[in-house]
């Protein structure tokens, strides 16, 4: 079962290796009825996104990569 860019983008998901510019971040996104670890980079090249901050799919590039923003201000 394939998951497209649609229904990826707006999930919530969780930081557990940082995401920022320069690095290859990891999050964890509820998906398929499981939980499922992604590659990750900023949706804005310059943030800078620390484990545990809950964070949204802006972009899918599959089959594994995922671009995040922080879902809340800090």
């Amino acid at each position: 079962m394939a998951m497209d860019d649609a229904s990826m983008v707006g999930l919530m998901g969780r930081v557990t290796g940082a995401v920022g510019p320069g690095l290859v971040g990891e999050v964890i996104v509820r998906v398929r009825g499981g939980a499922e670890h992604f590659l990750a980079y900023p949706a804005s090249a310059k943030d800078r996104i620390e484990p545990g901050t809950l964070v949204m799919v802006m972009e899918y590039l599959p089959p594994r990569t995922v671009y995040v923003a922080a879902a809340y201000d800090s």
